[in-house]
């Protein structure tokens, strides 16, 4: 199966489309695309705007509970249709206040995410686990290769 994002392409594997299934029928939320990040023993989902809530259930409750039957870390990102919605919901909780992206004359792509001092330590993560999310989700939909948390 394929999904279409801008102007990117996504294949999805079998094991991905299993992983959508099982997330739509344990949440009642519909997928839009599934990550397996097998290095951080990780899924990501991205679901549809305003989906977030419903996905992760009361408490949490429904991504602990598919946490626990797939044995990996399961995360939910709200998409949004412009770049800097996106890396808000991706960095989300921590308060993200300016999103700047800067492509070199070679043609890579560097987003600069400004975050409230408080919370840079929330928006990097444990281990940068946070920023790998978001370098992998931004490459994958918007071709950034690399974000810098200032």
């Amino acid at each position: 199966m394929q999904r279409e994002s801008k102007d990117v392409s996504v294949k999805l594997t079998l094991s991905e489309l299993r992983y959508m299934t099982l997330f739509q029928d344990l949440t009642g939320a519909v997928p839009k695309d599934c990550i397996v990040d097998n290095e951080r023993n990780t899924i990501i989902f991205v679901v549809g705007p305003g989906e977030a809530g419903i996905a992760i259930g009361r408490r949490g409750v429904n991504v602990k509970h598919l946490s626990r039957l797939l044995g990996k870390n399961i995360e939910v990102v709200e998409w949004a249709d412009t770049l800097e919605d996106f890396v808000k919901n991706i960095f989300m909780p921590a308060r993200v206040l300016k999103v700047r992206l800067v492509t070199t004359p070679s043609g890579r792509k560097t987003v600069f995410v400004t975050v409230d001092p408080k919370d840079k330590g929330l928006a990097i993560g444990r281990n940068g686990r946070n920023v790998a999310k978001a370098r992998l989700l931004l490459k994958r939909y918007h071709g950034i290769d690399n974000v810098v948390i200032v």
